[in-house]
C-alpha cells in the first residue's frame, strides 16, 4: 500500500468514526472536538518522539562510559517534543481517556512553559 492510499484509508476511517460519532452520540461536537483533538496531538506527539528517539540517544556525549541523560533540548533540535516516560501513549493508555488528556498536557506543558 502506497502512502497515498494510507492516507485515503486512514482519512475514510476518521470521518466514519466522525459520522459514527455525530449520529450516536448525545454530545454536540463542541463538546467533543478538543479532547478528540487533543488525542490526536497526543499520538502525534508521541510517534514523533520515537521517530527521532533513537538518532537522539546515539547522538548523545559519552564522557567516561556514562552517556548524558535526555534532554527537551535533544528533541527540539529534532522538531519533536521530550516526553518523559510517564507522559509517553503506551504508559496513560490504561487511564480514563479524559484523565488521559490532561496527564498529558500537564506533563508536556510543565516541561514547555510556552505551550
Amino acid at each position: 500500500m502506497t502512502q497515498l492510499e494510507t492516507i485515503e484509508s486512514i482519512e475514510k476511517r476518521l470521518w466514519k468514526s466522525a459520522d459514527n460519532l455525530r449520529a450516536n452520540s448525545n454530545y454536540a461536537s463542541n463538546e467533543y472536538f478538543i479532547p478528540f483533538m487533543g488525542l490526536i496531538f497526543f499520538r502525534h506527539a508521541y510517534s514523533r518522539y520515537l521517530a527521532v528517539k533513537e538518532e537522539v540517544e546515539t547522538s548523545l556525549p559519552r564522557h567516561g562510559g556514562k552517556v548524558r541523560p535526555l534532554t527537551k533540548e535533544d528533541f527540539s533540535r529534532k522538531g519533536a517534543i521530550y516526553l518523559k516516560e510517564e507522559a509517553q501513549f503506551e504508559c496513560l493508555v490504561g487511564i480514563n481517556y479524559i484523565n488521559r488528556i490532561k496527564n498529558f498536557k500537564q506533563l508536556v506543558t510543565s516541561f514547555y512553559h510556552a505551550l
